[in-house]
């Protein structure tokens, strides 16, 4: 048989004016409106189907009935106080499971990783790769870094980067092969590409060059794998600004040329609306902003 409990709302209020003895004070306290209480008050009276207060002169007094119910409310919400409080302090720490791309993990995330346990030593960060949308109502994820358009329904989504494309390849393979100093030189270079393999069709086409044949030379499924083989020297890969911009920093890759592409998606956080102000949500979420803007 199911509980027959009152409003938890109505408990609360009838707490605050058993405690004070007055609905003015009560009103105060809860910031509503005295005549918000006596409403509360008289709701709950109505479903107890008997009287809790009585008013005599000027005073407000607790009837037999209140001053029994008092105690038990009191305590039941204490209760639940400290119960929320645990939870909130348990959710502040542990584990924090995080979806994104492998090529995001590897060439962005990971490396970066570290400044978070130095900001929040309490939260440990599991990294889950896939390529696919993970269902956060069947999945044992609490939040997810997406690829796509930012609209995603039932989730909240800030956007972190966005993403130009232009073409990358090792040092050493302009030393030991043809000049580039064109995108027309491109000719004599075996082309690198990720599942996206329309992407170099586009980018030929905006520098001028799409009389090449954008479809030659070897695919890889992630990203990250097509900058590996870039780095190693295998070709010229069309890389992503998000992903390459640590190795171009290092002088892993070079940008032989100034032409770049806007991408056609984002990088996205994401997560239920429900959980967008956990603490250990909240505070994954705001790192990735600061660093995606640093």
């Amino acid at each position: 048989m199911a509980r027959r409990l009152p409003p938890l709302n109505a408990l609360r209020v009838f707490e605050a004016a058993a405690r004070h003895l007055s609905f003015t004070r009560a009103a105060q306290e809860l910031n509503v409106t005295q005549a918000a209480v006596s409403h509360q008050i008289k709701g709950l009276e109505e479903h107890l189907e008997l009287k809790l207060f009585r008013r005599l002169n000027r005073a407000l007094l607790l009837t037999d009935q209140g001053q029994a119910y008092f105690p038990p409310v009191r305590d039941a919400l204490e209760t639940l106080a400290q119960a929320t409080k645990r939870l909130e302090v348990q959710d502040a720490g542990g584990t924090i499971t995080v979806s994104t791309l492998t090529s995001f993990a590897a060439n962005w995330l990971v490396p970066r990783l570290r400044r978070f346990r130095t900001l929040c030593p309490d939260v440990d960060v599991h990294i889950s790769t896939t390529d696919d949308v993970v269902d956060f109502g069947r999945d044992n994820i609490d939040m997810a870094v997406r690829y796509g358009s930012g609209e995603w329904r039932g989730l909240d989504a800030q956007r972190l980067m966005t993403e130009e494309v232009f073409p990358v390849c090792s040092p050493s393979l302009l030393e030991d092969g043809p000049p580039l100093r064109t995108p027309a030189d491109l000719g004599r270079y075996t082309l690198l590409h990720d599942e996206m393999r329309e992407d170099w069709r586009m980018w030929l086409l905006a520098a001028g060059a799409d009389h090449l044949n954008a479809t030659r030379g070897p695919g890889f499924q992630h990203s990250n794998l097509v900058v590996q083989a870039a780095i190693a020297g295998e070709g010229v890969a069309l890389g992503r600004s998000v992903l390459v911009a640590d190795d171009l920093a290092a002088g892993r890759l070079i940008k032989p040329f100034d032409i770049s592409l806007p991408a056609e998606f984002a990088y996205y956080v994401v997560c239920p609306e429900a959980d967008a102000k956990r603490p250990k949500v909240a505070a994954f979420r705001e790192w990735l902003l600061d660093e995606a803007a640093g």
